[in-house]
C-alpha cells in the first residue's frame, strides 16, 4: 500500500472507520524491507484489536523485529527512495517482459505477476526451472491458484536487467525447441 500514489487509491482508513467489521493490515516486509522479521500493524474497530490482543501469542513480535520496525518508522529517506526506486523499474519491468510475448498483471506493488503460456516448453514451471539454472529466484505463486504466473519483486538495476535477459533467452531458447518440433511433426 505505501508504494500506492495514485490519487483514486484509498489506504483502508476510511473503511475501518465507517465499518465495525474491517481490519487495516499492512507489514514492514515490503517497501522497509524486513521480511524477515516478520513485523507488520493492523488497524481495527477497538473491539476486533482487543479479541486479537487477547488470543495473540505473547511476545509475537521479537525485540529485534520492534526495534528494527520503530528505526524504518523514522527513515523517510529511505522509504522516499524505494518509492523512487519502485516508480522507475516497476512499469520498465512490466513494458520489458511485457515486449517478449510474456502477460504482466497490472501491479502498483513491489513485485509483477508474469503469465506464461500453457504450452510445452513455456510453461511458469519450465521458466521457474530454467531461471533457478541461472541464479534467478521468482516466486512460483499456485498456490495462489495461480500456476501459470511466477511473481518477480522488483529488485536492483542489475537484477532487474539479468532476469529480462534471461526471461528473453528462455522464451527465444523455447520457441526454437517448439519450432525444431513442428518441423519434425509437420
Amino acid at each position: 500500500a505505501e508504494y500506492v500514489l495514485r490519487e483514486d487509491y484509498e489506504a483502508g482508513v476510511a473503511l475501518v472507520d465507517a465499518h465495525e467489521n474491517v481490519v487495516m493490515t499492512r507489514t514492514f516486509s515490503k517497501i522497509y524491507g524486513l521480511a524477515g522479521l516478520r513485523v507488520g500493524w493492523a488497524y481495527g474497530p477497538a473491539h476486533v484489536v482487543d479479541a486479537l490482543n487477547r488470543i495473540r501469542s505473547p511476545f509475537n513480535v521479537s525485540s529485534a523485529g520492534s526495534v528494527a520496525a520503530i528505526a524504518a518508522l523514522s527513515d523517510r529517506a529511505h522509504l522516499d527512495a524505494a518509492i523512487a526506486h519502485n516508480d522507475r523499474w516497476l512499469p520498465w519491468l512490466s513494458r520489458e517482459i511485457s515486449a517478449l510475448g510474456l502477460d504482466v498483471l497490472p501491479s502498483v506493488a513491489n513485485f509483477v505477476a508474469i503469465r506464461f503460456p500453457d504450452a510445452p516448453g513455456l510453461t511458469a514451471l519450465d521458466a521457474d526451472r530454467f531461471l533457478m539454472s541461472r541464479g534467478l529466484v521468482l516466486r512460483a505463486i499456485g498456490a495462489y491458484g495461480m500456476g501459470e504466473f511466477l511473481r518477480l519483486t522488483v529488485g536492483a538495476q542489475e537484477a532487474n536487467e539479468r532476469v529480462v535477459e534471461a526471461l528473453a533467452e528462455f522464451m527465444q531458447s523455447a520457441r526454437v525447441r517448439q519450432d525444431a518440433q513442428a518441423g519434425v511433426h509437420g
